[in-house]
């Protein structure tokens, strides 16, 4: 149903109500507060469409962030060095990357294949099914929004260690291939520690635990397994993927010192709230996910 249509409908409803008494405001007083209220949803989308055009691209696909790169949360300063030769730290990055290789060919090696796609739409139905509905961009289009642009700041906060260090990946040692083959050739030339994929997985589910806090637990579950599926799919160690949580986490404190996303998340609650009132559904296969998430290798305590 059209929003107009939608808002046709409330006002009849409300009419009935008014005209039985059981309302003090007229008629009229509501159906010019509801006119207000669809003209206000049409302009927030044409706005955020607007928007999206607007904000320009730092590579094909990827939109420029929120934060200035001298506001970005240095990763260098935060995190520790990686695990050293010898270390119980490196002895468990081990651990776990043996026991991922365990996974190919599963259920949990394929979602760990879609994870590694951070293009969008088809990013935006990450978080799909522990929401129970949609994020697109014609429904939520300050969200969908939100995402692309955390996506960059949260990504791009990582490179500050991953440059310094220039960690190997697991791939690079164990000579076994990852889940993105394609991929790899880049990947040789990145670092490892941390992982920015990790940071952005840990970093929306923040964002979306405020836009939606009664799924706050489904959403951290699958914030935490995104960031897993970097060791299912042999691309990053353990400690990757656990320092890189907390460069996410970082990136969203910065974030909200920032006016533009701070608006962008404010509208994003109202707009998700909107969508889920409708019943809109996740078209996800919910059943299938839950059954590749609980295949994960055991965690760091």
């Amino acid at each position: 149903m059209g929003q107009s249509m939608r808002t046709t409908a409330v006002l009849g409803r409300l009419a009935k109500v008014a005209s039985h008494g059981r309302c003090r405001f007229s008629v009229v007083t509501v159906a010019a507060a509801l006119s207000i209220l669809a003209a206000g949803a049409e302009l927030s989308t044409s706005v955020a469409n607007a928007q999206s055009t607007t904000v320009p691209e730092i590579r094909p696909g990827i939109l420029q962030g929120y934060l200035s790169r001298e506001a970005l949360p240095n990763s260098l300063t935060v995190l520790p060095s990686p695990p050293s030769s010898g270390s119980a730290a490196l002895a468990l990055d081990e651990e776990v990357s043996k026991a991922s290789l365990g996974l190919r060919g599963t259920p949990r090696w394929q979602l760990a294949a879609e994870d590694a796609d951070l293009m969008f739409p088809h990013a935006a139905g990450t978080f799909s099914c522990a929401l129970n509905a949609s994020i697109t961009e014609q429904d939520t289009p300050h969200l969908y929004m939100l995402m692309r642009r955390s996506l960059t700041d949260a990504g791009l906060s990582t490179y500050a260690a991953k440059n310094y260090y220039k960690r190997a990946r697991p791939f690079v040692l164990n000579k076994e291939p990852t889940c993105t083959p394609d991929k790899e050739a880049q990947l040789r030339n990145d670092g490892s520690y941390p992982s920015g994929h990790a940071a952005v997985g840990w970093a929306w589910a923040l964002i979306l635990s405020e836009i939606a806090p009664d799924r706050t637990e489904a959403i951290l579950r699958r914030g935490l397994v995104f960031g897993q599926s970097r060791s299912v799919c042999n691309a990053h160690w353990e400690s990757d993927v656990i320092e890189g949580r907390l460069v996410g986490a970082a990136a969203v404190a910065r974030l909200h010192g920032d006016a533009a996303f701070s608006g962008d998340l404010a509208a994003a609650k109202v707009e998700f709230t909107a969508a889920r009132a409708k019943g809109d559904k996740t078209m996800r296969d919910c059943q299938a996910e839950a059954g590749a998430m609980a295949l994960d290798p055991p965690r760091a305590p």
